[in-house]
């Protein structure tokens, strides 16, 4: 688990050509390196290589790595290199390891960091199979199937050089299979492979998005950037020309679900076009520059229909997961698992524990019995048979907000990323792997709108007639509250959404007519679509921002490949018996453990946040009218934002939220506002630190 980012550049040998340090300019470098130091403290490394393509043109490409080392200690290093090492030099001095202080909240200037000291990477010994020209990576992940990939290469002839090195596979297997390696992984992955043999490089991102990999072209400049995080690649670019000014009447701002917003961004990890076939889904995804371009090309391929010679048994999806969480208990360090007392970490608890004997368990204790799962976690803990630890919220929540979402460097507005923090920050400081139940949500059926969808595929049209506003909306969690989002939703709005068509309408400062919506068709498979849209884009980024911010490596069995093709053509009658969310996985788990832990409902990874909002619980009041009722909200008119916004509907949403928290025999006292107003408090901190790039301290 690390941080990677590079940049790559096409010059035209018929116009000036630039040096290697000023077509990449080490700075550059530097602002990357810093960007992504906080994800691997344990070593970092640099590459450079220059080569010629048969067209003339000429590719500059560098590389930057950061290490947290799991592994293979020794013989992990990155970049990883096989062939001549033809890197620019560096200044001596310094050592191949720097660690940073990983849990700092400290915001530092990128613009002015120090100067990287050494250039550190691990070069190979030869291997007859690779050739003589330089083949180079950056990885950010684990490859779970690693040694049995090493043993087939091996076979075919291939030299390895390191102990028991993931990363080595990697290098190897592109000179296999080429652009067919990733169909060979079972893993979380991003990772960069520069062939100067054909002057070509290879960018790939894990099949269901655990590892993030951003992008920014820079077509003027003939520049590609990319980077485990998009800080970098910001500043880069803002360096270059400000390249984000919002739009009047621009629909792209408006992100109603709380988790894109990288529309600034040239493709990579935000809105992913919809493919056109009716079963397809990104089977993995990767981006090829063109021979004289830096334009990047996603690939879709699809995955099998769901069809009754699909179907999971209960005794058969057991197995896959008892060999999924097997697989994933490799590592040269302590393992533990997040726990909540749920079916999916339970099930991940109980196999990891009866695997190794050596597991211990985390939890967080939430304020209010509406969101804590403790006493649940610790009654599974009890069944395993492993060491639990309950860990209290934390209340320095509005500093922890700030720094996440700086370092994040996106406007993420999804609340839970908070809990997932304090848990990642607490459970580092016992281990340095952790497993977690990510991805049975969306592979077994565990949400409630997936029962919704079938219920409203006959309520559809009598909810669409339906005034939402007779419903109301004092407190998420009440079932007048969920009937009014259904409602909605029958509409035309998303299930996710945080504005309905209406909303936004008052929170644009320049609105169009709302327009009447027909009625929400619903989409057949919601699982698959959430999948490759809301899974990647908001439940995996929240965990490995969270993660990442304290150096724990966060690895999740149920999103194993054999798991995900299985479940993904699997049919939803099978996951879902007689309509029960997640049905099929529980069955499984009642193998294990009593009803009382395997029949009770959701309570999801949640925080009180709206109650925070009114009762300044960790200065949230205080940060969010610092914010939203400064002078420019949605920081420097140069961005554009503050005009875009209706700055009356958000202090109306403001009284709104605090009269919802009051006694009151008149149910329509109010409305929570919980996660809208969260959703403008991140993108206000995260716009007025776009606009300071540049600034000291910034």
């Amino acid at each position: 688990m690390c941080g990677i980012g590079g940049i790559l550049r096409v010059q035209n040998p018929s116009g000036r050509v630039l040096a290697p340090e000023r077509a990449i300019p080490e700075a550059w470098l530097d602002i990357i390196d810093e960007s992504i130091k906080h994800r691997g403290p344990d070593g970092h490394g640099r590459f450079r290589d220059r080569a010629v393509r048969p067209d003339g043109s000429i590719v500059d490409v560098a590389l930057v790595h950061r290490r947290l080392s799991i592994i293979d200690h020794a013989g992990g290093h990155q970049p990883m290199i096989i062939g001549p090492s033809n890197r620019a030099p560096r200044a001596s001095g310094g050592s191949s390891s720097d660690p940073p202080d990983a849990q700092s909240p400290t915001s530092t200037n990128l613009l002015t960091s120090p100067p990287y000291q050494q250039t550190h990477n691990h070069t190979l010994s030869p291997c007859p199979c690779c050739g003589e020209h330089t083949l180079a990576v950056v990885f950010n992940g684990c490859i779970y199937n690693h040694r049995g990939l090493r043993r087939e290469l091996e076979a075919a002839g291939h030299v390895f050089t390191t102990d028991h090195s993931d990363t080595e596979v990697l290098l190897h297997g592109w000179r296999e299979w080429k652009d067919k390696l990733a169909d060979h992984l079972d893993g979380m992955y991003a990772f960069a492979i520069w062939d100067a043999a054909t002057a070509e490089f290879f960018g790939c991102r894990d099949l269901s998005g655990e590892k993030p990999l951003y992008g920014k072209d820079r077509k003027k400049e003939n520049l590609h950037l990319f980077a485990s995080s998009p800080v970098g690649l910001t500043i880069i670019g803002r360096q270059l020309g400000p390249e984000f000014v919002a739009e009047e009447g621009s629909d792209d701002v408006w992100d109603h679900l709380g988790f894109h917003l990288s529309f600034w961004f040239d493709g990579f990890d935000g809105d992913l076009p919809q493919p056109e076939a009716e079963n397809y889904v990104p089977k993995v995804r990767y981006w090829y520059p063109d021979q004289s371009k830096t334009d990047f090309e996603l690939l879709y391929k699809p995955f099998a229909p769901r069809t009754p010679e699909n179907e999971l048994s209960v005794e058969e999806s057991d197995r896959m997961v008892a060999r999924a969480i097997q697989s994933r208990l490799e590592a040269d360090t302590p393992i533990g698992c997040f726990l909540s007392g749920g079916v999916d970490s339970s099930l991940v608890a109980i196999h990891a524990h009866r695997e190794s004997g050596n597991v211990d368990s985390f939890t967080v204790r939430m304020p209010g019995t509406r969101y804590d799962e403790s006493k649940y976690a610790e009654k599974v803990a009890r069944i395993v048979g492993c060491r639990h630890h309950t860990l209290d919220c934390d209340s320095n929540i509005a500093t922890d907000i700030v720094h996440l979402i700086r370092q994040l460097g996106l406007p993420f507005g999804d609340s839970s990323l908070l809990p997932t923090y304090w848990l990642s920050r607490e459970t580092r400081k016992h281990v340095k792997v952790a497993l977690s139940g990510d991805g049975a949500d969306e592979l077994f059926c565990g949400y409630d709108r997936y029962v919704a969808a079938l219920k409203l595929r006959w309520a559809r049209w009598p909810l669409y007639y339906m005034p939402a506003a007779l419903f109301p909306d004092r407190h998420p969690k009440a079932l007048s509250s969920k009937i009014r989002r259904l409602i909605r939703w029958s509409q035309g709005s998303g299930p996710l959404s945080l504005f309905d068509e209406h909303d936004d309408a008052r929170l644009k400062a320049h609105p169009r007519l709302p327009r009447r919506l027909t009625p929400n068709k619903l989409m057949d498979d919601m699982p698959r679509s959430d999948f490759y849209d809301y899974l990647p884009n908001d439940i995996l980024r929240k965990t490995d921002t969270a993660s990442m911010a304290v150096g724990l490596e966060v690895r999740a069995p149920f999103l194993s490949r054999e798991l995900i093709n299985r479940c993904l053509s699997t049919p939803l009658s099978t996951l879902m018996p007689g309509g029960q969310r997640k049905g099929l996985l529980r069955n499984v788990a009642r193998k294990y453990f009593p009803a009382e832990i395997v029949d009770r409902p959701k309570m999801g990874f949640a925080i009180p946040i709206g109650e925070w909002f009114r009762s300044d619980f960790g200065s949230m009041r205080q940060l969010l009218y610092d914010h939203l009722e400064s002078t420019e909200p949605f920081g420097p008119d140069a961005l554009g934002i503050n005009g875009m916004i209706n700055m009356d509907f958000v202090r109306r949403m403001l009284r709104e939220h605090d009269a919802a928290g009051e006694k009151s025999l008149w149910p329509w006292h109010g409305r929570d506002h919980s996660q809208r107003l969260y959703m403008l408090l991140v993108m206000s901190i995260w716009a007025k630190w776009l606009g300071g790039l540049g600034r000291t301290g910034d």
